[in-house]
């Protein structure tokens, strides 16, 4: 099972991957690609594809997710982004729709976030892997331990980071962060169900912008 890593990350979390509690959640993962072929959601080599993306130290804004999609083709390792020629689900569509009311611009037509994640914006799932038409099926295997310590080192390590957290899974979350030295962003999910109790009209985007230039870090292009 090849996987990929930005060497920083490997640095940080050198002490996380050899506990106990990773070794079988890795030898769980290697089981799970080996006997449901093509049925594991995102490829081995995109599974830590938000770490591959983006160098610790460049980290600005931090968006939780819970776990990747579960249909076929369209989980690429970054919370809440689909590949390119995928067409793009209700959830990043309420988010584009927040951007193009709150910044007053036009998004790309294309759910592929790459293009956020080069820029400093970490898409982290909860959940970093999952069985094909099965939501949460990777649920208390050991991905949350990881990704809550990852949430953590973030929060001790760096400074002025703006988290987004977006429905009662991720808000769960503002315990492992320092709010004195970040922002702590909150709202309903961007789904369907819960856009319009709070997420529609949040304006975090506008604000994440704000309290970057506050802190003179650059700017993010949420197109």
């Amino acid at each position: 099972m090849e996987v990929k890593i930005e060497e920083s990350w490997k640095e940080i979390l050198k002490a996380e991957f050899c506990k106990g509690y990773f070794k079988r959640l890795v030898n769980f993962i290697k089981n799970e690609y080996k006997t449901k072929k093509g049925k594991i959601f995102p490829p081995p080599k995109l599974i830590f594809n938000a770490f591959d993306s983006l160098p610790f130290k460049d980290i600005k804004v931090v968006i939780l997710g819970q776990d990747p999609y579960h249909g076929k083709r369209q989980a690429n390792g970054l919370a809440f982004s689909v590949n390119s020629d995928i067409k793009i689900p209700p959830s990043l569509q309420n988010i584009f729709k927040e951007i193009e009311r709150s910044l007053k611009i036009q998004t790309i037509p294309n759910g592929d976030l790459t293009r956020w994640a080069t820029q400093g914006v970490f898409l982290l799932n909860s959940i970093l892997t999952v069985e094909e038409s099965r939501p949460s099926s990777h649920k208390d295997i050991g991905w949350e331990i990881f990704t809550n310590e990852v949430i953590k080192i973030i929060s001790k390590n760096l400074n002025n980071i703006v988290f987004m957290l977006w429905g009662n899974f991720a808000r769960g979350k503002k315990e492992l962060i320092d709010a004195s030295r970040h922002l702590i962003l909150e709202t309903s999910h961007p789904s369907p169900y819960s856009a319009h109790n709070g997420f529609l009209g949040s304006n975090h985007f506008s604000q994440a912008l704000r309290y970057l230039k506050e802190h003179n870090k650059s700017p993010i292009d949420f197109q």
